[in-house]
């Protein structure tokens, strides 16, 4: 019997199973990365505020008022939120969606119409302010609340976890 080596007619035969294979494959690996893609999306709509969470806000903007539900004056940094969603105090990161406006916000206001998953970023200028809008944002929690204890873990611990047990 004549082995793979000596026949043309063979090699031919196992290069087209190989390249099936990884087509087939590859195509499964597409499918995969845009079902995880669509998930992201889908935990960043329901998923409950905590340090570290990515989540979808809609977001606009205020420039009006002389003090915040938390008794300071309004602010460059300063974000209203509903409190049930995000407590005053809570320390949030914008990383998308709000070009020019992306940073790290402290909620210490609330409002009668930021319910849900709703920011409203401080910004001095009323015209600014206007052409802001409304903006669909990602958002990550770097703080729920008052307590530091409830931010996200450092990248020192992220390094080296087995420091704190």
């Amino acid at each position: 019997m004549k082995g793979i080596r000596h026949s043309l007619w063979r090699k031919l035969v196992v290069t087209l199973i190989a390249g099936a294979g990884f087509v087939l494959l590859y195509q499964a690996t597409i499918f995969d990365s845009r079902y995880a893609a669509r998930q992201a999306l889908l935990r960043e709509d329901v998923a409950d505020p905590g340090p570290g969470t990515r989540l979808r806000f809609v977001a606009t903007a205020y420039c009006k008022g002389d003090v915040t539900a938390s008794g300071l004056a309004p602010r460059h940094g300063i974000a209203a939120a509903d409190p049930d969603v995000l407590p005053v105090g809570s320390v949030v990161q914008i990383v998308r969606g709000a070009a020019g406006y992306e940073g790290v916000y402290t909620i210490m206001d609330t409002g009668p119409v930021v319910r849900g998953r709703r920011l409203d970023l401080y910004i001095w200028s009323c015209d600014e302010a206007l052409r802001f809008g409304r903006r669909t944002v990602q958002v990550v929690v770097l703080r729920l609340g008052w307590n530091p204890a409830a931010s996200g873990p450092s990248l020192l611990d992220k390094l080296l976890p087995w420091r704190h047990k």
